[in-house]
């Protein structure tokens, strides 16, 4: 895999090049790979599900993606996940991107505005 990748984060309105929506209603294809199913959205925005839950079933999602997926973002330069959730709070956005610097990646955090 190349390991010159660098991640960034945002809100659902930026709209840079290196956009990637991973939200569970995103239209892009390869980035509903990487989204959490509604069952979770739903499940931790009633409360019903735990942030530690979250993150089991968030790490089984991204556990189970293909080796051509991963090899697909590390052929990129730069990428920009971007979902709904407000800065700063709890995020699939964020786990992800923490994922992707376990693998090499370099995370510079989330970007602000456009």
């Amino acid at each position: 895999m190349k390991m010159s990748l660098i991640v960034y984060t945002a809100q659902y309105r930026y709209n840079g090049e290196d956009r990637l929506d991973i939200t569970v209603r995103g239209k892009d294809p390869f980035g509903r790979i990487f989204a959490p199913t509604w069952e979770m959205v739903n499940g931790y925005k009633n409360k019903t599900l735990s942030e530690k839950d979250y993150i089991r079933k968030y790490d089984k999602i991204i556990n189970d993606v293909s080796i051509i997926a991963w090899d697909h973002i590390f052929s990129l330069k730069k990428i920009t996940l971007v979902c709904f959730c407000k800065p700063e709070t709890f995020c699939h956005r964020v786990l992800l991107a923490k994922k992707l610097e376990e693998m090499g990646a370099t995370y510079k955090g989330e970007r602000r505005g456009n």
